[in-house]
């Protein structure tokens, strides 16, 4: 091979360095695009489907009692459940007032019943030192923590405490649209690969 060909095939390489660049940057830009919306759509399954479907509630963790496993900005899913079903180390959210929309969710460290078959239980943030001071009746509890989101409970209170549904269903909407742009765009290019490539007299198969 002579020094001719050799400056040749260099220069050929260089001029296409810049589409290949151009290409994995795109694909890099598919692939985080897609994962993105791989994780909004997981998040509207986790925080609105499945409360949904099975009639649990929501609630956003807003003080330290309950560190090191549910710090402040933790979203909870909460699933009401029998009385009966409650036992010493569940987490439940109960209202601090019988029929007031104030909540606390702490764990159960004991459960006493009375001689009528009244069950109350004695509450405790994991990161408190001593239990709570008033037992907690049956009528206030909403039900016991099924799990536990980290940190998207923040959107709830940049919000001011309302809805993280339109939050999560907007951003999911807009990945959604800008994956359907990008994949249209990659379509309309590699058709248009194609037509060159055939005007040329080689074969192209799109990717």
């Amino acid at each position: 091979m002579d020094i001719a060909n050799v400056m040749h095939e260099r220069r050929t390489a260089g001029s296409h360095s810049p589409g290949r660049v151009a290409r994995i940057a795109r694909a890099v830009g598919t692939a985080i695009t897609a994962g993105l919306l791989i994780l909004v759509c997981g998040l509207l399954v986790a925080t609105i489907g499945v409360p949904i479907a099975t009639g649990s509630d929501t609630y956003t963790v807003l003080t330290r009692s309950m560190e090191p496993g549910l710090p402040p900005g933790t979203l909870l899913v909460v699933r009401p459940v029998a009385e009966n079903s409650l036992h010493v180390g569940d987490v439940v959210t109960y209202q601090l007032h019988s029929g007031k929309p104030d909540v606390v969710t702490h764990r159960i460290v004991r459960v006493e019943a009375s001689s009528d078959g009244t069950r109350r239980y004695i509450t405790r943030g994991d990161a408190n030192a001593v239990a709570d001071a008033s037992p907690v009746r049956a009528e206030q509890v909403r039900g016991r923590v099924w799990y536990a989101v980290p940190a998207v409970g923040w959107l709830a209170i940049v919000r001011n405490g309302s809805s993280l549904q339109p939050w999560l269903i907007g951003i999911g909407a807009l990945l959604l649209l800008y994956s359907l742009v990008s994949i249209v765009s990659w379509v309309r290019k590699g058709r248009r690969r194609g037509d060159a490539s055939v005007g040329h007299g080689e074969t192209f198969i799109p990717l």
